[in-house]
């Protein structure tokens, strides 16, 4: 019996991911990664869908544009639940876990016009924006400088996202 439990007690400790900071600290910013981690995956699901679904007489443009946001949302999956086990926390783990959490809407519709589509991302991004501003506030105040880090690239990619969608709505 105790052979099993000093196994147990070492697989746990070798669990146990070594960081500065505070229990307080890894909870409270975990929690707030989990809903921005969902965010992204249904912003990332969302520009692939109009990706797939754009049509109309400037389609290779905005098909290609959304590809490339797509890929750089996407990106940013990776690096935001590594972030969250990095320091010890936990992050989503099924479809259903991001449908708990995301603050984003999303848009099931069978058909809309690219200026639907573009309003509809560039809405999204603004509001991804501020969710990341929000996480950012959370970081600094627990001094999560690598995490703050992150986001202030993260928040950079999104700010540009959205002017391109907003230059191609003010053409549409």
């Amino acid at each position: 019996m105790s052979t099993s439990t000093s196994r147990l007690e070492q697989e746990t400790k070798a669990a146990v991911v070594p960081t500065d900071l505070s229990n307080d600290a890894i909870a409270e910013i975990s929690v707030a990664l989990r809903p921005l981690l969902a965010d992204v995956f249904s912003l990332f699901l969302k520009t692939k869908s109009f990706h797939w679904h754009i049509a109309g007489r400037h389609f290779r443009d905005y098909h290609l544009l959304l590809d490339e946001q797509a890929e750089q949302i996407f990106a940013m999956t990776d690096d935001i639940a590594e972030r969250a086990r990095k320091i010890g926390g936990t992050t989503l783990r099924s479809i259903g876990d991001i449908s708990r959490h995301q603050r984003l809407k999303d848009n099931d519709a069978e058909k809309l016009s690219p200026k639907e589509m573009m309003l509809d991302l560039r809405s999204d991004n603004l509001e991804l924006t501020r969710h990341l501003r929000s996480t950012h506030e959370i970081c600094e105040r627990n001094n999560d400088v690598a995490t703050t880090s992150l986001i202030e690239n993260w928040i950079d990619q999104t700010e540009r996202r959205t002017w391109f969608l907003s230059e191609v709505v003010s053409d549409l």
